[in-house]
């Protein structure tokens, strides 16, 4: 089969229908179960090593048999090769399910017999052949019947294999009920205008599926019904018809290019109109999402301009607070009168475009590595390969650290002190050693690791560091390093993320055993241990506003940020991001943090805590977003990932929060 590798590879870095690392046995004689990233793209299943970027092979799923072995097995052989099978390892037997249902929608047959069958019945339905007007309709594949009978209902080999999971798959069970509802609205507008009775065009369209058709016989009514129209305000429920009708066709268009300026002119004058005309009482416009949900009728689908109940009070003109005093020289009333003079919150933007890109080359393409910080002095380091290099923000002027091509190792990951005037480096070979970056001198290594450090945490003097030999070591740098050294051992495999709270008394660790652990000073065994993700826990972050609020977020296979109550040990919230979490960041004056993506997104979002609403969404790298830092004033990131640049954002505000200024129990906000 002739293929173009570039468009391949283009292709495999398009976005997946779905995508986790899966145990993968290839069809050859000895071949073993490896771990593998599969995603599966269009009618292609692509398959990784899981430190790569370009896939190592691909399957199309045509003429081909999925078959589920055991409860999380299944395989894919091919019709020419029956006895060559390509065997997947899931995690549990729901996800073995979701693969072999979704690698049958995706096949080429599946999509062909959709196709026939759909075509068929609009033909029959309609009288029209829906693809005449690509000239295929006399194409033999794609052949209509005389519209009495549909196509001859032929299982493909996918979805007689898939039939072991459970009933048998036919044509007719298919159908989309969306698309069946879309299609008997045009089919019922079509017999209105040429025949009288819509009748057998409703019996010809419940005859598709044997699933109940949407259409259902009107409900028998009394003979008559006389209304109480005591407590109806027909002024406001006519307006709030066209509203809802507006808000329906304004949800199903795109977002247009109007700034959040013109929004929120838009919303004040649309209550200052409400003020005027319908008795609204609005007195304040407060933010556009916020005050969308507002302005809404609290029942949507309520369309009648009677209302059938009694109001207990009847509100008096003189009450309502929107009459106008004799002796106001204003045209509005009260009420609108507070909306003109209610503050104006000024309107957040975050550019969706990096303020810099640096170049990076050799920056690796490794999730488990951590090679970019930021100081409180403004200084970012670097690691590229054998070197690290730290770059001043105040001068942009760049210096190489050190080299260690020398002793043959290479940087696996940086980390600068709080004060900013020292930073650690780990190494492949497993050391940690410890630099004064004014003076560009080595002060003192540090050993102990019998793998990499891929993970750093800074604690005022006391450095902790994670390695691939599943232990994380914790020494004070100014003591001999076997006086202070503790042990903590709890990971199975390598320790990938280190962080410690914003009160110095915790650490939490992630590792690739899918484990989030909770340490303190007193003790070599984890306080706590959080066992939910279902991937590499790397993405780690302390919430600066909450005391003991934790987010860490999974790799591939589980692609949610999770929040704990380290207080409590109890779980908070967890949201599903679509696709590999890297990195997690708390803004150092909202209540908003950022996270950054790999697998297959690549993207970087900036979200509200606690309603967990995406503030943005940025776009820029080709590859996963592996390394995140921030600035020390806490307004701008920088991101590194596999396609070696360094893009820097403006994503948060120097401004703080309000509720936090003016909060007694703050200390800091009075002189005493």
């Amino acid at each position: 089969m002739r293929f173009n590798e570039k468009e391949m590879v283009s292709l495999s870095r398009q976005p997946s229908e779905m995508a986790a690392e899966l145990g993968m046995r290839g069809p050859k004689k000895g071949d073993v179960v490896k771990r593998r990233l599969v995603k599966l793209v269009v009618n292609f299943l692509f398959y990784f090593r899981i430190d790569e970027e370009e896939p190592i092979g691909a399957l199309l799923l045509e003429q081909c048999r999925v078959e589920k072995e055991d409860k999380q097995t299944f395989s894919i052989a091919f019709l020419d090769e029956a006895e060559r099978k390509y065997v997947f390892e899931c995690d549990s037997e729901d996800q073995c399910k979701e693969w072999i249902d979704a690698i049958i929608k995706a096949s080429y047959e599946f999509m062909r017999k959709n196709l026939i069958f759909y075509r068929t019945e609009i033909h029959r339905l309609t009288g029209k052949d829906p693809l005449e007007q690509y000239g295929i309709s006399d194409e033999a594949r794609f052949q209509v019947s005389n519209g009495l009978q549909a196509l001859p209902r032929e299982s493909s080999s996918l979805n007689n294999k898939a039939a072991n999971t459970g009933g048998e798959r036919t044509i007719a069970g298919i159908m989309d009920q969306d698309y069946e509802c879309r299609l008997l609205k045009q089919i019922n507008i079509q017999n209105e205008n040429a025949s009288p009775s819509p009748i057998k065009a409703v019996a010809a369209v419940r005859s598709l599926t044997p699933t109940s058709s949407p259409l259902s016989s009107p409900s028998k009514h009394g003979d008559r019904f006389i209304p109480s129209r005591a407590g109806a305000n027909w002024s406001v429920n006519f307006h709030r018809i066209n509203e809802i009708e507006k808000s329906h066709n304004q949800n199903r268009k795109t977002k247009d290019g109007t700034t959040d300026s013109n929004k929120a002119d838009g919303l004040a004058y649309l209550a200052l109109l409400k003020n005027e005309l319908l008795g609204a009482g609005i007195e304040k416009v407060q933010d556009p999402q916020s005050e969308d949900r507002r302005l809404q009728p609290s029942t949507p689908a309520k369309r009648s301009l009677f209302s059938y109940s009694v109001s207990t009070k009847r509100t008096l003109p003189e009450e309502d607070g929107n009459t106008v005093s004799p002796y106001s020289l204003s045209p509005v009333s009260s009420n609108s009168q507070k909306l003109l003079r209610s503050p104006r919150k000024p309107t957040r933007k975050i550019s969706k475009i990096p303020f810099k890109v640096l170049d990076a080359p050799e920056l690796q393409d490794d999730f488990y590595l951590n090679l970019v910080d930021w100081s409180s002095l403004n200084v970012l380091s670097v690691g590229l390969g054998t070197c690290v290099y730290l770059w001043s923000a105040c001068t942009s002027q760049v210096t190489r650290l050190c080299d260690l091509s020398v002793e043959g190792d290479s940087v696996t990951s940086v980390g600068w002190s709080e004060r900013g005037n020292l930073v650690a480096v780990g190494t492949h070979k497993g050391y940690v050693q410890i630099w004064d970056a004014a003076a560009g001198k080595k002060l003192s290594v540090l050993e102990g690791h019998t793998a990499r450090v891929g993970a750093l945490a800074w604690n005022a003097d006391q450095l902790s560091s994670g390695s691939r030999d599943r232990v994380i070591l914790q020494r004070d740098i100014r003591a001999p390093p076997l006086q202070s050294e503790r042990r903590l051992q709890g990971h199975r495999q390598e320790v990938c993320g280190l962080k410690w709270s914003t009160d110095h008394q915790l650490l939490a660790s992630g590792g690739n055993d899918n484990k989030l652990l909770v340490w303190n000073h007193s003790s070599v065994v984890p306080v706590q241990q959080y066992t939910e993700h279902l991937a590499a826990v790397k993405a780690i972050a302390w919430s600066p506003h909450q005391h003991g609020l934790l987010a860490s977020g999974g790799g591939t296979a589980d692609r949610c940020i999770r929040f704990w109550n380290t207080l409590t040990g109890q779980p908070l919230q967890c949201t599903d991001t679509g696709s590999q979490v890297c990195n997690l960041a708390w803004s150092k004056h909202t209540n908003e943090l950022v996270s950054t993506h790999g697998y297959s997104q690549n993207q970087i979002l900036v979200w509200k805590y606690p309603s967990l609403t995406q503030v943005a969404k940025l776009t820029g790298h080709s590859y996963r977003v592996l390394y995140l830092a921030m600035s020390p004033d806490g307004e701008a990131i920088v991101t590194g990932a596999g396609d070696e640049t360094l893009r820097f954002w403006n994503v948060f505000s120097k401004m703080r929060s309000t509720k936090e200024s003016v909060s007694v129990l703050n200390l800091f906000t009075r002189i005493r």
